[in-house]
């Protein structure tokens, strides 16, 4: 039973509505004029609304009590999935940039793998293309737009037959061109920004409707925490986890936070309970991921809101303010490394200013947790890093260093730097030269400046190198980078690493392929290995099994070796692999 009440409510007291302004005169007259004809205005307002309806007239009778038969029911008179599914469609992928893309393809197809679409592997029996792409530089746009023409003339072949072909952006470039992209080349159907992924089946329903469909709004809050990602991985060898999407860090440099929005951090339970299902799958090495990965800080549930603040690495500092409470990086690393003493953590992409002591010394301290870490310097010359507002100095990146090496002597490094940014001069570039050189690197991730609009530098900074003055500075530190990395990795020449097999070698059939603790790539003949550390029986090294293999020669990206025995990470104690010094 339900009592029907009156549905509006008026008050006794109340103010006449000002709904005249006050007129602008240019004489005494016109002014009283004027007064006069506001007071006949209000007066006549006034008799009107009292002589007008009252509320009792719209309610005629008293309120009435109504007998509700009221049955629930699940079923609807139209499916609210109606339209949007897959209808056995084929999807096919073709995936550009980091890992979070990588990731990011995944849980696409999670989403349409829901809905009824099939996924291919043969771009001719596609029925819908989708491009997930990156906006970091110049090169890698050109790239998208190289292949969106190609795409674009199988599509007008299509036409003629009974399947056409849709063709869509997923991601940064997305977001960054979403005008070009729709409106002046027409190449695309669907765009989907990096939050609009839950938006892809209307969107794709919308363009088989003949329509052009797009979704690039970006999310304070989305992570896809409770989606599953559909890993791909070869085998199953290997996974990324996404823990945390977008960035604070504003560097006058980067794209990111305009293409992917502010930080926000995956709840640590789905994190959790995607490890454990991928250990359960068998996968033996996990990667973290994020742009910003280790300032994770998850904040989901109340008793994680403290009031601590974030600690930074010494000497660092953030165009924002620190942030407070939540379960910081350290936390959920321990966490991780918990589930599974035989899986490797790694994680990236890392900012230097987040390696407080407490991560360093977890790091050192699990077996499982790779020791390596990527500490992106872009440049060794203060002014530079001073215009890229990267929040410290070349003094505190190498005291960062130099409390990597000590907390975790076996550690290896990599880096990223940019050749030619803004104001850069030749001085500029020697010193990141001697960085490079004094901090010895083994892997390295090297590009020239590429201006974006909307960042910082394109707003207040000049793009002053030229483009060949560039390339040769970036010659110059390919160069000198290769040389350290082979001093590097001649250090460990005659030493037993413990390697995760990948499979069989790209080059050689005969070879099989793998990487170290340090994510450095060993190559070994294909033969039959002891199952264990001095025992008689062999047997076939396969991919996804750990062995050990003594190093015979390095080169400045990649070590030759021979396979030992069979092992497990568990079983292997980290010092009788001797590490990166």
């Amino acid at each position: 039973m339900r009592t029907v009440k009156p549905f509006l409510c008026v008050s006794k007291h109340w103010a006449p509505l000002r709904w005249l302004s006050k007129p602008r005169n240019c004489s005494n007259v016109a002014r009283a004029s004027s007064g006069e004809k506001k007071k006949a205005v209000s007066d006549n307002f006034r008799r009107q609304v009292a002589s007008g309806p009252r509320l009792q007239d719209f309610i005629k009778s008293p309120p009435v009590t109504l007998a509700v038969n009221y049955q629930h029911t699940d079923e609807h008179y139209l499916s609210e999935d109606l339209g949007l599914l897959g209808d056995a469609r084929k999807v096919y992928f073709e995936t550009y940039g980091c890992q979070m893309n990588v990731n990011d393809t995944e849980i696409a197809w999670s989403i349409l793998q829901k809905k009824g679409y099939q996924r291919t592997a043969d771009l001719k029996q596609a029925d819908v293309v989708l491009l997930v792409t990156c906006s970091i530089r110049e090169k890698a746009e050109q790239t998208i737009w190289n292949r969106l023409q190609q795409l674009t003339a199988m599509k007008k072949k299509r036409l003629k037959t009974n399947s056409p072909m849709k063709i869509g952006i997923l991601g940064c470039m997305a977001e960054r061109l979403k005008t070009e992209l729709l409106e002046r080349e027409k190449l695309v159907d669907v765009l989907a920004g990096p939050d609009a992924y839950r938006d892809l089946p209307r969107l794709l329903a919308a363009a088989a409707g003949g329509q052009q469909a797009s979704n690039v709004l970006l999310s304070l809050e989305e992570t896809y925490a409770d989606i599953m990602p559909v890993q791909h991985a070869s085998q199953g060898r290997s996974a990324f986890v996404s823990i945390m999407r977008g960035c604070d860090n504003m560097c006058s440099y980067c794209i990111v936070p305009f293409t992917r929005g502010r930080e926000r951090s995956r709840p640590v339970s789905s994190i959790l309970e995607e490890v454990q299902m991928l250990s359960d799958q068998g996968v033996k090495e996990v990667t973290l991921l994020g742009q910003n990965v280790n300032s994770y800080r998850d904040t989901s549930e109340v008793q994680f809101c403290g009031s601590e603040r974030t600690k930074l690495s010494r000497g660092f500092s953030t165009v924002y303010r620190a942030k407070q409470g939540g379960l910081r990086f350290s936390d959920l690393l321990d966490l991780v490394s918990r589930i599974d003493p035989d899986m490797r953590i790694r994680f990236t992409s890392p900012h230097p200013k987040d390696f407080p002591d407490e991560v360093l010394q977890l790091i050192a301290e699990r077996q499982n947790v790779c020791k390596q870490i990527h500490l992106p310097a872009q440049s060794g010359s203060n002014q530079v890093l001073k215009a890229m507002r990267r929040g410290y100095t070349r003094e505190a990146y190498l005291d960062l260093v130099d409390n990597i090496k000590q907390i975790i002597p076996d550690v290896s490094l990599s880096s990223d730097f940019i050749s030619g940014f803004c104001g850069e001069t030749d001085d500029d570039h020697q010193q990141t030269l001697s960085l490079i050189r004094e901090v010895g690197f083994n892997v390295g991730f090297l590009f020239a400046y590429s201006m974006r609009k909307k960042t910082h530098a394109f707003h207040r900074l000049q793009d002053d190198v030229a483009p060949q003055v560039k390339r040769r500075r970036l010659e110059e530190c390919i160069s000198v980078f290769r040389e350290e990395a082979e001093r590097v990795n001649a250090a460990v020449v005659g030493s037993t690493q413990l390697v995760l097999v990948e499979g069989e070698s790209k080059r050689s059939a005969e070879d099989l392929c793998g990487r170290t603790d340090g994510n450095m790539k060993v190559i070994f003949p294909k033969e039959d290995v002891a199952v264990q550390a001095s025992a008689s029986n062999t047997a076939p090294i396969r991919g996804g099994g750990y062995v050990l293999v003594k190093i015979l020669s390095a080169g400045s990206q990649s070590l030759r070796g021979r396979a030992l025995s069979h092992t497990s990470l568990r079983s292997t104690v980290t010092p009788s692999c001797d590490g990166y010094k």
